[in-house]
């Protein structure tokens, strides 16, 4: 027995799907999946992110998309005529099918978009190919038919995609969430199987992983449609079956037509595309008349150019020069340079405006002379390295602004260079702030707005502390002073991040859940940092003066390892002295709280006088 769930949609249904991939991908395997698919609805952003996660966890991904189409023309956009979109699933069997998917989802953004991204039967007979094809949810065209009272209209339209898709590429594909809908569709489609032999698959439109999770995915809906949960117009799921189910419970939804169920594992053996990570696959530079080796042409260019830039170098620079070509040389990104260099070129000649250069390619001389960039890095000390060298991953970076206005022209020049076929768009797949997340829910769940801030606050302020912003950077400075001789400074800064910051967050939410207002909000911040770089300095003064029993752990350890501490720098004597300036400093910033700061007061008082 064996089956795979092939209509899941996950995080990136935005604000539908509730199927976070790590935790749909750990919830497959523990249900014992084999195989599953990512259909996200029009788009398919998560497949990288899905497929990794897949592989990881032994589980072999299936790519595709649950596909709008247009009730006619993707090009027609009439309102009111153009609205009634179905849906379709596609899945990709090989690198064809990833192919055709893509460009499919492609067009129904760039041409299709109206309300959604959509393509249409056209597109969809044209580019069908290494594509497996399930007739959709009821809001299928052929589901929708049935439903409609329209069973030969829905016939003809299962027999057209089965001659489109071919032997074992099309299936009907029924469901049960218990919808009187689906219950409709389902006789329909059952009864087209019957007559035309057509086969059968099974699926559940899984929208969150567990059972319990609907109620969350009410709430992402609630978001989406700027509802709230207590409002009974909102759309919303009518039953809680729209997820991640186990074999047994799928093969129960149509017991006695068990190959409904086979059927999706016979389709996931048939798909079997993987993507292709760490090579690059970049087109070639065409070389003017007369050239005929790409790195002698980069090495001319930039020679020219270190001329018109560095006139009186003294062969600082060019070593420098030399330096770059020959990594970039190693690293295989000479077209790369040459490609970039072009298009900015042609923006120049056409007065484009372009802008300097900006992030990590600015410290690159081969940018600078190439006048990829207009910032001299020699001038301001910039790292090549941070740009390019033999430990990065990744391709180097040139981030590059043109004229929002003519930005359309280079782009048109790039295509018509190098052929639409070598030349993508693409795009930054942005995800909402904490902060914006809570205001969003707070609201969908009727809660305050000043409540719903205080919260936001909260969730930022713990983000901020325990992230890189403060205790990961000062965990990572505290590991670079390791076997180093730092100065006090060096120290207190490695201190307020590690230990201060966790301090003054926990003292500030405690005021935030309270309403207080800014002022105290920066007395609680003043009071936490000075608390909490005195609490560190008696922690390296009792390394020193109290004794194993006392302290419960190993005394002297700071000094074994060579640790930079307060006591080592400043002497025993001054380090007592400043920890009980820093105590007062924090105390005295608590005024403001009057009677109500009688305990923090006291747990001052014992923390610079404890003894463990």
């Amino acid at each position: 027995m064996s089956f795979v769930h092939l209509h899941v949609h996950t995080e990136y249904s935005l604000l539908d799907g509730d199927c976070r991939i790590e935790p749909l991908v750990d919830r497959a395997k523990q249900l014992g999946q084999t195989a599953l698919a990512i259909t996200d609805h029009g788009v398919m952003y998560g497949a990288v992110a899905f497929y990794k996660a897949c592989c990881a966890a032994g589980i072999k991904p299936i790519i595709g998309c649950e596909v709008y189409v247009a009730p006619r023309s993707r090009f027609d956009k009439e309102h009111g005529v153009d609205s009634e979109y179905t849906h379709l699933i596609l899945l990709c069997k090989n690198e064809t099918g990833y192919k055709n998917l893509c460009y499919l989802v492609s067009m129904a953004f760039t041409e299709g978009f109206y309300n959604k991204p959509r393509i249409d039967w056209e597109l969809l007979h044209e580019y069908a190919e290494g594509l497996i094809c399930l007739s959709g949810c009821v809001a299928g065209a052929i589901p929708r038919m049935i439903n409609a009272g329209n069973y030969e209209g829905a016939k003809k339209k299962a027999l057209e995609l089965s001659e489109l898709f071919g032997k074992d590429g099309f299936y009907l594909e029924i469901q049960d969430h218990g919808l009187e809908a689906e219950k409709r569709a389902a006789e329909g489609l059952l009864r087209i199987h019957r007559e035309t032999g057509i086969p059968l698959a099974v699926t559940n439109d899984a929208h969150y992983v567990e059972k319990d999770d609907a109620y969350y995915q009410d709430v992402l809906m609630c978001v989406q449609m700027q509802k709230t949960i207590t409002d009974p117009a909102r759309m919303k799921f009518e039953t809680n079956e729209f997820y991640l189910k186990d074999e047994a419970e799928m093969r129960a939804l149509f017991p006695e037509y068990p190959e409904a169920a086979d059927n999706t594992a016979k389709i996931a053996d048939m798909c079997g595309y993987d993507f292709e990570f760490g090579k690059y696959k970049l087109p070639r530079f065409k070389l003017p008349e007369g050239e005929s080796d790409s790195f002698d042409y980069l090495q001319k260019l930039c020679r020219a150019g270190l001329a018109r830039r560095y006139p009186n170098d003294d062969g600082t620079v060019a070593k420098q020069l030399d330096y770059e070509l020959a990594m970039i040389k190693k690293m295989g990104f000479v077209d790369y340079f040459l490609i970039v260099s072009d298009f900015i070129a042609y923006a120049k000649s056409q007065k484009i405006p372009v802008g300097p250069g900006r992030g990590s390619a600015a410290g690159s001389v081969v940018s600078y002379t190439l006048n990829i960039t207009d910032v001299d890095p020699i001038k301001y000390s910039l790292y090549f390295e941070r740009f390019l060298n033999p430990e990065r991953v990744s391709m180097p970076d040139i981030d590059i602004d043109f004229c929002v206005n003519r930005r359309g022209e280079v782009i048109d020049y790039v295509n018509r260079k190098y052929g639409h076929d070598h030349v993508a768009q693409i795009v930054t797949f942005g995800t909402m702030a904490a902060r914006a997340a809570v205001r969003d829910v707070a609201r969908v769940l009727d809660i305050s707005y000043g409540d719903a801030d205080a919260v936001a606050k909260a969730v930022s302020l713990l983000a901020r502390a325990a992230g890189c912003a403060g205790m990961i950077a000062g965990q990572v400075q505290d590991l670079e002073n390791e076997n180093k001789t730092v100065s006090v400074d060096d120290l207190r800064s490695v201190d307020v991040l590690k230990t201060g910051e966790l301090i003054r967050c926990a003292c500030q939410l405690g005021c935030i859940a309270a309403g207080a207002d800014d002022k105290k909000l920066e007395a609680a911040r003043v009071y936490a940092e000075n608390l909490g770089i005195a609490f560190q300095i008696v922690d390296d003064i009792l390394d020193v003066t109290s004794d194993e029993a006392t302290l419960g752990k190993p005394i002297g350890s700071d000094a074994e390892n060579c640790k930079n501490t307060y006591v080592s720098l400043l002497g025993l004597e001054k380090a007592q002295r400043i920890a009980a300036e820093l105590t007062d400093k924090a105390i005295d910033a608590l005024k403001i709280f009057g009677d109500e700061a009688e305990f923090l007061i006291s747990l001052s008082e014992k923390l610079l006088s404890r003894n463990k």
